[in-house]
């Protein structure tokens, strides 16, 4: 037998196997999801069915069949025969249903603080930006404070003019950072530094920079609004739409802060901080809403002094704050515990103190891992002052139930309320998207498996 060398042994590579298929097709999905079976398929043909069917009844009771131009809720029935909607009194009741009672000629300002806060959040969508933390926080510390001078109006006193100033400033702050990040600096503080030629110089003396220039921008915002004569608009006006985001808006932005010091207080090894706050969760926990709510406005003034007379929407945004805080705490701590012992031991380990290992080490883990929960909880709690209603507030729930009592549109129930939970899906829909783009982004959730 001849000897086989080295050069004689052809190699030839191994037969790569074929590449798994990316998708099986549409109608291969049609058949392992839908029609996998004789049940599976009738299932999917009566669900079908039912969808086909509401959607048809939603289309011609909604478009096919609806007025859209009529002066009372009769002509429509005339029209309609109760076959179609009367959107024509949804129309004419809109002002009432976003602004409530809200003087037509003072809508501007209402629409300025939402044009401002929109703006203000903005650049959480740029990418350049860097610190988008300090941005949030700017805005929840100082915003609410431009938000009331602008909602209320009339005369304004000194601390909230001070703050106001502090508000006006910080945006034009964010927007500063954002012109300076795109024109190729960092950040704004660089850019400050660099122009007035500090940068060179010692580091203590950065600061007297970064003070003098917030310090120009606070004395002309300042004295630019103590310029405004606003007209005053008492609380009792405030309604619809408007007031609804305000009071969810109030709570949901005070309750992720109150949550967690409530759920670290909770931890506390100290026993009054850890009683205390322990109290505080399962007292607010273990009562509904609506119960908290009467308690503020029937109750709450009895146990101040006659000469303090605080207004029924302060004593609802402070019990709706209370109510979320509390459930708030409680998702936090179950973030918190979700983290491995083992983080809590590295940070120890690095020399970290209490505070540092919270805020750098265990705290941002623990709210990526709680997104999903958060915004379920904001959800649910924009939906929850809906129930403010029954103390009296005209809110977009009530507004709409006022629409139907008019003499006009008396009988006009059904329109109003499908308005309404049209705009409560939209809101809620555009949180849930959101918290899955910040899943995607940042979080731990399906996004990132």
């Amino acid at each position: 037998m001849a000897e086989t060398t080295q050069d004689d042994v052809v190699f030839r590579p191994k037969p790569s196997l074929p590449p798994p298929p990316n998708t099986v097709g549409v109608v291969g999905w049609l058949r392992k999801n839908l029609f996998g079976g004789p049940f599976d398929s009738l299932l999917t043909i009566v669900g079908v069915s039912l969808i086909a069917y509401v959607a048809y009844s939603l289309y011609q009771y909604g478009i096919a069949n609806a007025v859209w131009e009529a002066d009372t809720y009769r002509e429509c029935l005339d029209v309609t025969k109760g076959n179609g909607a009367c959107w024509a009194g949804v129309s004419t009741w809109m002002n009432g249903y976003m602004y409530g009672r809200y003087p037509d000629v003072e809508q501007w300002r209402v629409n300025l603080a939402g044009v401002v806060l929109a703006v203000w959040l903005a650049p959480f969508w740029f990418p350049k930006i860097k610190a988008k933390i300090l941005v949030g926080m700017s805005a929840v510390l100082t915003f609410p404070f431009l938000a009331a001078h602008l909602f209320l109006g009339g005369e304004a006193g000194l601390f909230l003019q001070v703050m106001v100033a502090v508000a006006m400033t910080l945006f034009a702050t964010v927007w500063l950072n954002v012109g300076a990040s795109y024109l190729g600096y960092p950040s704004l503080r660089v850019a400050l530094l660099r122009l007035s030629g500090f940068e060179n110089k010692g580091d203590h003396l950065h600061k007297y920079v970064l003070l003098g220039a917030f310090g120009v921008g606070f004395v002309i915002a300042f004295a630019y609004q103590s310029t405004w004569e606003l007209a005053a608009v008492p609380t009792q006006n405030w309604g619809g739409l408007f007031l609804t985001l305000v009071i969810s808006g109030i709570g949901i932005s005070s309750a992720l802060p109150s949550g967690i010091i409530l759920a670290l207080g909770r931890r506390s090894k100290m026993p009054v901080i850890r009683v205390f706050c322990t109290a505080f969760i399962e007292l607010f926990r273990s009562v509904p809403l609506i119960t908290i709510l009467f308690m503020a406005v029937t109750m709450m003034p009895l146990f101040l002094p006659v000469e303090i007379n605080p207004d029924k929407l302060v004593l609802v945004i402070v019990a709706v704050c209370i109510f979320a805080a509390a459930y708030m705490a409680e998702i936090v701590r179950g973030g918190l515990q979700a983290i491995n012992k083992g983080q809590y031991e590295a940070a120890q380990a690095m020399g970290l103190n209490y505070w540092k290992m919270m805020t750098l080490i265990i705290m941002p883990q623990a709210l990526k891992v709680m997104i999903p929960n958060i915004v379920g909880n904001f959800i649910g709690l924009l939906k929850d002052t809906t129930l403010v209603s029954i103390i009296g507030l005209y809110d977009i729930l009530l507004m709409a139930k006022a629409s139907g009592q008019d003499g006009k549109w008396l009988g006009m129930h059904t329109e109003p309320f499908l308005f309404t939970a049209a705009v409560f899906f939209v809101v809620c829909f555009c949180m849930s998207k959101y918290s899955q783009h910040l899943e995607r982004t940042i979080g731990g959730g399906y996004g990132r498996r």
